[in-house]
């Protein structure tokens, strides 16, 4: 999505632009950590937001915030 790459970067890889001005490196959401989540864990991170990461409860619809979580799974690399 448009509102994750800015910081997650184009791949999910965690080093879009605005990467650099966060105290935490966001997440490589294709890596093991990651992908061992559970789709609930993934979906309630991206509701409720975790660190400097914001909030999308209300900029995302429900349904909206689980094809998120559904999409990170095809993030998936070695």
């Amino acid at each position: 999505g448009s509102l994750c790459w800015t910081c997650h970067g184009m791949e999910g890889r965690g080093d879009g632009p605005n990467a650099v001005a966060l105290q935490a490196v966001p997440a490589d959401l294709g890596s093991d950590r990651v992908q061992a989540q559970t789709n609930g864990a993934l979906y309630w991170k991206i509701t409720k937001g975790r660190g400097e990461m914001a909030s999308y409860e209300h900029v995302l619809s429900r349904e909206e915030r689980w094809a998120l979580a559904h999409y990170i799974r095809t993030l998936d690399h070695p």
